[in-house]
């Protein structure tokens, strides 16, 4: 028989508010719940109780945040969107703007079809984050509905329960822990390892309860001398042993590969005083106390945590030889460190400016919403997320002395976008504590680090193979995709043109009505797109061309003049700095200077070989395959090369070949050597060079080396992949 709803429960819930809420505002409270009982009526949870007693759970754990009456009030009426018939207009009509946004905030996009789960939990937390940059409070009512559901987890069925605690690992326990709520986030760590290692949690719970008896003689021991250390200095203050958590000592064993008996071996304290100066002269105390592991102190005072944390950490030697961790930290700090943002609330009255954590969480919920544009999509935004909920952070400073918070294992790229979106896309060089340094060095704390600028230059894609942080990744990409989409446009734009040359037309003269018909044969919605096409190699500029130009009065001609007009109409000038829809075949390795032909590759763009190219032999005459491109003679850049050396064997000789070549400012990408004989070598070269004049003083140079008996180019290699002779669809 199913239990009928607990009057009483809301009755208690009140008596509770009343203590720091107006009476108005409690009744405001009870008008939700009974709204929410009426909504949901007839609905049941998987435990068999009235539906309407989870949003009043969620209701008394924000309760005990000592939440707003309209944080409360969206509690109770969290569910009423998403799984009753009523809208939001209804709420905002009965409960006021507020309430509603804070509702329609939590409530998922139901009325949506994805395509799958993952798509649909990620559109849903985009939705949440957009509602939280508007109002903080949304957060804090998604973490008490999620507490909630946590706590009753046990009535789900494996796979669900499974599914629900990763997302809360992955997810909801890492933005608990950004924002500063300490609490909450060990409880979500502890529920969701449970259900998700049911097995895993049984064992390292029962071997803690077992190894705790055997600890408490020494717990006790350090704890007496650390009490009588600060009562000999007349230093106020209490000492408490920290307890392990079973999520925390599972991943440290995982992470860090150490046994179980290794990170028990750890003995942890809180040391709580009364003043910040009175911190300091206690880790004096216990620095005088036990010796201090070197490299292991930490002072989160002077620089707090990105979640407004704020500690003193160091580790000493303690009796025995043993490890033991302390943390210093005011009663005010460890109020914040357990509660984060929910502090703001739960110690101050809502006239109060807000408090530095609230301050630090609206910083981060304004990098979601700037990551949020620049995402192509809900997946690549929640990636984003997750990479940017890291736990560990280090402090890096500019030339100024401004200190900036980054993740464990951030470069100076994340660090030029963590400044400006702007400073990022322009960065070339850096600085780290004076000297340079590849921008793909890790950051350590304490570091200055300078970035160097310089204008009309874009981001590197090899950036992302190193960038830690969701907003530099979320900023290249933002970048690169719509590069190549403007640079697509251009190269189509030139193609489209050069084959409508054959037929004695261009774009411009091109009718409207031609077009329009184009577009909606191949269902595309402008211009730009099918450019972008031609651009990317997924149709064919000629084919295009004979349809544009079909019924033209110079149809006729221009067939009859293709010829003659194919070798003058619009050649293509190469300058060596076009970027991401312009390739140099890896095959043939052409550089300025080399007879060349533009082959278009599908998703590529145009890909340029050397006219004696074995790869492209079969196609090149094909005008729909080929296009005919030469080397502007202002073509600037560096261009990879390839040669062979043959050599006599003798000590040093590599060194004096790699010396040789960076004299004639040539740059070595790649260097193998291959023994011919026992007396001759064959090294093989991968260069940059400018040109074909560059190339050959090089080799000259080489040539002059006593034990080199030969140096030849290599031209063209036979690629295992065949070009494709089918291009895109028509």
């Amino acid at each position: 028989m199913r239990s009928l709803p607990d009057k009483g429960s809301i009755n208690s819930l009140s008596v509770g508010l009343s203590s720091y809420l107006a009476k108005e505002q409690v009744n405001s409270v009870r008008r939700a719940y009974f709204y929410a009982e009426q909504a949901h009526d007839g609905q049941y949870r998987h435990s068999g109780e009235p539906y309407v007693s989870h949003p009043l759970a969620v209701a008394l754990i924000l309760s005990e945040m000592h939440m707003d009456h309209q944080s409360l009030m969206a509690a109770m009426l969290h569910d009423v969107i998403e799984d009753t018939g009523v809208t939001k207009t209804a709420i905002k009509n009965q409960f006021g703007n507020a309430v509603a946004d804070l509702v329609d905030g939590v409530s998922k996009l139901n009325k949506i079809t994805f395509s799958s789960r993952a798509e649909a939990q990620a559109e849903n937390f985009q939705k949440m984050a957009m509602a939280m940059a508007k109002d903080l409070r949304v957060i804090m009512v998604k973490i008490a509905d999620r507490l909630h559901n946590m706590r009753t987890l046990g009535v789900l069925n494996a796979i669900k329960r499974r599914r629900i605690a990763r997302e809360t690992l992955d997810i909801y326990a890492p933005i608990a822990n950004r924002l500063g709520m300490n609490n909450v986030r060990i409880e979500f760590e502890e529920l969701g390892f449970a259900a998700l290692y049911p097995m895993r949690a049984k064992r390292i719970s029962a071997e803690v309860k077992r190894i705790r008896g055997n600890r408490k003689e020494i717990v006790s021991q350090i704890q007496t001398s650390l009490e009588a250390c600060l009562e000999r200095e007349l230093l106020p203050g209490r000492t408490i042993g920290r307890e392990k958590h079973l999520y925390s000592i599972y991943e440290k064993m995982r992470s860090k590969r150490k046994s179980f008996s290794e990170i028990m071996d750890v003995y942890a304290f809180r040391i709580i005083v009364d003043r910040v100066d009175t911190c300091y002269r206690v880790l004096g105390a216990v620095h005088s106390l036990y010796k201090p592991v070197p490299g292991r102190f930490k002072d989160y005072i002077a620089i707090p945590k990105a979640n407004g944390y704020q500690s003193l950490h160091t580790t000493l030697f303690g009796m025995h030889g043993v490890p033991i961790e302390i943390q210093i930290r005011t009663e005010e700090m460890e109020a914040m460190a357990n509660n984060g943002i929910a502090s703001h609330w739960l110690y101050k009255s809502s006239d109060d400016l807000p408090s530095n954590a609230q301050i630090r969480a609206r910083e981060w919920v304004n990098g979601l919403l700037e990551m949020q544009k620049h995402a192509g999509n809900s997946l690549e935004f929640i990636e984003n997320v997750k990479i940017d909920l890291f736990p560990d952070e280090i402090y890096v400073f500019t030339p100024k002395g401004q200190i900036f918070e980054l993740p464990t294992g951030s470069t100076a790229v994340d660090f030029a976008y963590a400044i400006h979106t702007d400073v990022g896309n322009s960065c070339v060089a850096c600085r780290i504590s004076r000297r340079l340094a590849p921008l793909s060095e890790p950051l350590q704390s304490g570091q200055t680090v300078e970035i160097i600028t310089a204008p009309g230059t874009q981001p590197n894609p090899a950036w992302l193979s190193f960038v830690i942080t969701g907003k530099a990744r979320s900023n290249i990409r933002h970048y690169l995709k719509n590069q190549k989409f403007s640079e697509s446009i251009s190269l189509g734009k030139r193609l489209l043109n050069k084959a409508l040359a054959n037929f004695d037309n261009n774009i411009d003269s091109v009718s409207e009505k031609n077009i329009d018909s184009l577009l909606q044969q191949f269902n595309l919605q402008n211009l730009d797109q099918l450019l972008e096409e031609i651009g990317l190699g997924n149709r064919m500029a000629y084919m295009i061309a004979q349809h544009l130009s079909a019924g033209s009065r110079s149809n006729n001609k221009g067939l009859e003049n293709k010829n003659s007009t194919k070798e003058t109409a619009n050649t293509f000038a190469i300058l060596g700095s076009e970027g991401m829809v312009m390739n140099y075949a890896k095959c043939c390795h052409p550089i300025p200077g080399d007879p060349i032909v533009g082959h278009i590759s599908s998703g590529r763009g145009m890909v340029i070989h050397t006219e004696d190219c074995i790869n492209i032999a079969e196609i090149q005459d094909n005008p729909d395959k080929c296009v005919s491109v030469t080397w502007d003679p202002n073509v600037e850049g560096e261009f990879s090369v390839e040669f062979r050396v043959e050599l006599e064997n003798q000590r040093g000789i590599i060194a004096t070949l790699a010396t040789t070549i960076t004299g004639v400012e040539a740059n070595i990408e790649k260097i193998s050597t291959v023994e011919r004989d026992a007396r001759f070598s064959i090294v093989n070269l991968s260069l940059n060079v400018r040109n074909r004049v560059h190339l050959a003083r090089v080799m000259r140079r080489v040539r002059l080396i006593k034990a080199v008996s030969k140096v030849t180019r290599v031209k063209s290699r036979k690629v295992r992949k065949v070009i494709k002779t089918q291009l895109g669809s028509h």
